[in-house]
């Protein structure tokens, strides 16, 4: 993520952990209020909430089940942003230098740091699927009511589903963590390089840059993998019955679908919590990171080839 060389592994790696925990403690509550915005379908449900954006949704959960439900189904999110973001960083660095010794690049460039993130990205879709698809089960106000917390609900997946259901999703995860990342760290590689250098030791103007970059490439890649985030929040929510073929099963077929029942705005559903929380989300990703990593080299950590 800077000019200098990279720590081994384990660093990047305990940096991500830190960052994305951070991330996921001030964000969470608008990724309930997405996640409840995708999963609702064109028209009221009986008996149901029904949301006509961002600033609804918030009241009703607040208004109707208590201002905690916010933060319902985060005990997944915070056992998988740690691996999660972790394997993002790592993965993204550990693959820009695979493809800086493949290419014969002293330097990466634009081109590079999207190829680079698109492959993180996808590395880091394995990680996280079965602990996306128990958070999605347990924010949906419909199904929430089924688990009594994350084991319970592991265990009835496993049970009723079977332990494949745990990777239900995984095609359009790896789509979205694709997108999401290729935007992500091409917008920061870009931005930075537009940006006037932070002068040597101003740690205040190496953060506010750190910040804006990743906001953008937050935003950028939210831009670019939302379709993905809601086609991915309604295969994840589908139980899976036996000799039942589900609505959605595959991503793109679920992409028209929804095209088609609900219209293309169907396809940016909870995009503005989204883009608020993984726009400064990635910002203060982006910031965390580099300030633990820095912290790492003081401590005497030794950078990969020294």
């Amino acid at each position: 993520m800077s000019g200098d060389k990279p720590l081994p592994f384990q660093y990047q790696f305990a940096a991500g952990a830190i960052a994305g925990v951070s991330e996921i403690l001030i964000m969470y509550p608008l990724d309930v209020i997405k996640t409840r915005v995708q999963l609702q379908g064109a028209k009221p449900v009986p008996g149901q909430d029904y949301y006509t954006g961002m600033l609804d949704c918030f009241r009703k959960i607040v208004k109707n089940e208590g201002a905690s439900r916010l933060y319902r189904g985060i005990g997944a999110p915070i056992m998988m942003e740690a691996p999660k973001r972790a394997t993002k960083f790592a993965a993204n660095d550990s693959w820009g230098i695979f493809y800086r010794n493949l290419f014969g690049m002293e330097k990466a460039n634009q081109p590079l740091a999207i190829l680079t993130g698109a492959t993180a990205g996808a590395t880091e879709s394995f990680v996280v699927v079965p602990f996306e698809l128990i958070k999605i089960r347990l924010q949906d106000r419909a199904s929430a009511g089924k688990y009594n917390g994350i084991v319970d609900c592991f265990m009835k997946i496993v049970k009723n589903e079977g332990p494949l259901a745990l990777y239900n999703g995984l095609e359009s995860t790896l789509w979205r963590h694709i997108l999401w990342n290729a935007g992500y760290f091409g917008c920061i590689f870009q931005v930075k390089a537009l940006l006037p250098t932070p002068t040597k030791g101003n740690k205040t103007q190496a953060m506010v840059t750190d910040f804006t970059s990743g906001a953008i490439g937050g935003t950028v890649g939210t831009i670019l993998n939302t379709p993905m985030d809601v086609v991915k929040s309604r295969i994840q929510n589908t139980t899976r019955v036996k000799g039942v073929a589900p609505k959605y099963n595959w991503a793109w077929p679920g992409l028209a679908t929804m095209m088609k029942e609900e219209g293309f705005a169907a396809l940016y559903k909870g995009f503005l919590p989204k883009v608020l929380r993984l726009g400064p989300g990635g910002g203060v990703l982006l910031v965390v990171y580099t300030n633990v990593i820095e912290w790492f080299r003081r401590m005497g950590a030794t950078p990969v080839g020294l």
